[in-house]
C-alpha cells in the first residue's frame, strides 16, 4: 500500500481503484485531461498556471475549462506560454436554460447515465447547468479525465460532471476548501468517495483528510512546484537597514497587521527598517489606517499587486520574507503560500508562522524562523535576529534553496500528477 505521506510518488507507483463514475480501457491510447478550475486566470493563484505549463512541458494534453470569467485587472505574463485551450462555461440565468440543457446534454451523449437525474435534482440548478454543458463539452472534444482545483465549486461541477460524461475525475485539495467554517465535511467526503483520487498539498492536510474519513489510499500529497530557472538563488548586498517584504492578498489569514506592528516595535528601538508590502485585498484600508496611526509611511509601503517578474526581484533584494500567517476567524488558513517557496527558492531567509503545512517546509534555524501567530514581539524579535546574524542568514539561505530544488521542482511535480492519472477511460457502455 502507499503511503500517501511520501510526496511526488515515482511513475506507477500508485494504482487507486477505478471511480464508481467511470471505467478504464488499459488497451486505450493516452488521455486528455480537462482541468477545471472556478476562475482562470486569477492572479493570485500562480501555483495553477506553474502546474498546467509543467504538465505541458512532460507532454500532457490539457484543455482548461473556466466556471467564472476572470475579474483581476492584472495578469502575469506566465500566461502567454500556457499552450491549452480556455473554455468558459457560461452560467444559467433562467430555469428554461437548465431544460434547454438537460434535453441537448441527453441527445448528445446518447441518454444519461443511471442515476444521474437524481444526482442533478440533488445539486444547485447553476451548478448543474454547467456541469450538462461541461459534459457535453468533453464528449465533443474527447476529453478522458476531469481535474478540479479546490474542493469546492470547481470540484462539484467536475463530480457532476464526470458522471454524465461516463469518466473519471479527480481534485485538489489546498486550504480554504478544507478548513473554512462554511466547508461541509459530508460533502468532501463525498467528492473523494466517487474521485479516481486525490491530490493535496501538505503532510497536514494528509492527516485532516485522513481524520475526516477519507480512503488513505485514495489521498497523494503532492507539493506545489516551481519553475526553478526562473528563479536564481543571490543574496543582496549590506544596507544600513533591515529590508523586509511581504506578499499576499490583504485579508485576515495573511496576518500582515502583525507585521506592521513588528516594524513600529523594531523602529522604536532604533532599528533601522523598510516594509514592502506587496499585494491588494480587502483589508488594504484597514491596513493603510494602521501604518498611517503608527506613524510609519516612511517604513511600510503598501505597493499593491505587481507582476511577477517585479516580485521576484523585489523579493532577491530584500533581507528577509516575513508571512505571519495565522487561523482567521472564520477558520480559513493559508496551506502552504508559494511565496515562500518562492523566497526560499531565491534565497531570502523566510519568518512565518507554524500555520497548517508551513512548518513541514519552513524547519525552524535551518530553513528558516518560526514564530507563534498573532505575537508580533516574537515577529520582530526573529526579524532583528535575522537582520543581525549574516551566519545565520546564510545557513538558512543555503539549506532553504537545497530543500526546494529537491522537492519543489515543478518538473517534479509533474511526473507525480502524471502518475496518478488513470489509464484512458472507456466510455460507460450502459446508458
Amino acid at each position: 500500500m502507499p503511503d500517501p505521506t511520501r510526496p511526488h510518488p515515482s511513475p506507477g507507483s500508485h494504482d487507486a481503484p477505478a471511480a464508481p463514475w467511470g471505467r478504464e480501457d488499459p488497451a486505450a491510447g493516452p488521455h486528455r485531461i480537462g482541468y477545471v478550475l472556478k476562475m482562470y486566470p486569477r492572479f493570485s493563484e500562480t501555483f495553477v498556471v506553474t502546474e498546467i505549463l509543467g504538465r505541458e512541458a512532460a507532454g500532457a494534453d490539457l484543455e482548461i475549462f473556466s466556471l467564472r470569467a476572470p475579474a483581476d485587472p492584472h495578469f502575469h505574463d506566465t500566461l502567454a506560454q500556457v499552450r491549452a485551450p480556455v473554455r468558459y462555461i457560461p452560467r444559467i440565468r433562467r430555469a428554461s436554460e437548465l431544460w434547454d440543457r438537460l434535453r441537448a446534454a441527453t441527445e448528445t451523449l446518447g441518454g444519461l447515465p443511471p442515476g444521474a437525474t437524481e444526482t442533478l435534482l440533488q445539486a444547485d440548478a447553476e451548478d448543474a447547468g454547467q456541469a450538462l454543458d461541461l459534459a457535453m463539452r468533453v464528449h465533443r472534444q474527447g476529453i478522458t479525465h476531469l481535474h478540479a482545483h479546490f474542493a469546492s465549486v470547481a470540484t462539484t461541477v467536475a463530480r457532476l460532471a464526470a458522471h454524465l460524461a461516463g469518466i473519471t475525475y479527480s481534485f485538489t485539495a489546498h486550504a480554504k476548501d478544507l478548513f473554512h467554517a462554511d466547508v461541509d465535511d459530508d460533502d468532501v467526503r463525498a467528492k473523494a468517495a466517487d474521485a479516481h483520487h486525490v491530490v493535496t498539498i501538505s503532510r497536514y492536510n494528509v492527516n485532516h483528510l485522513r481524520q475526516l474519513g477519507v480512503e488513505a489510499e485514495k489521498i497523494n500529497l503532492v507539493y506545489n512546484g516551481l519553475d526553478l530557472q526562473t528563479f536564481t538563488a543571490s543574496t543582496p548586498p549590506p544596507a544600513d537597514e533591515l529590508r523586509i517584504v511581504a506578499v499576499g492578498r490583504l485579508i485576515e489569514k495573511k496576518g500582515f497587521e502583525y507585521l506592521i506592528d513588528a516594524c513600529h516595535l523594531l523602529r522604536t528601538s532604533g532599528r533601522r527598517v523598510r516594509c514592502e508590502l506587496i499585494g491588494g485585498g480587502e483589508r488594504e484600508q484597514a491596513l493603510a489606517e494602521r501604518v498611517q496611526a503608527l506613524g510609519l509611511q516612511d517604513v511600510v509601503h503598501l505597493r499593491g499587486p505587481l507582476p511577477q517578474d517585479r516580485v521576484r526581484q523585489i523579493m532577491s533584494g530584500a533581507d528577509v520574507l516575513a508571512a505571519p500567517c495565522v487561523v482567521g476567524s472564520d477558520g480559513n488558513t493559508d496551506g502552504l503560500p508559494t511565496v515562500v517557496l518562492e523566497a526560499m527558492a531565491l534565497g531570502t531567509p523566510c519568518i512565518t508562522t507554524a500555520v497548517t503545512g508551513l512548518a513541514e517546509v519552513v524547519d525552524d534555524e535551518r530553513t528558516g524562523l518560526l514564530v507563534p501567530q498573532r505575537d508580533p514581539v516574537a515577529l520582530a524579535r526573529a526579524l532583528e535576529r535575522l537582520g543581525s546574524d549574516p551566519e545565520l542568514a546564510a545557513r538558512i539561505r543555503r539549506h532553504a534553496r537545497e530543500l526546494i530544488e529537491r522537492d519543489f521542482d515543478s518538473r517534479r511535480q509533474a511526473r507525480a500528477l502524471a502518475a496518478l492519472d488513470p489509464r484512458r477511460p472507456a466510455p460507460v457502455s450502459s446508458r
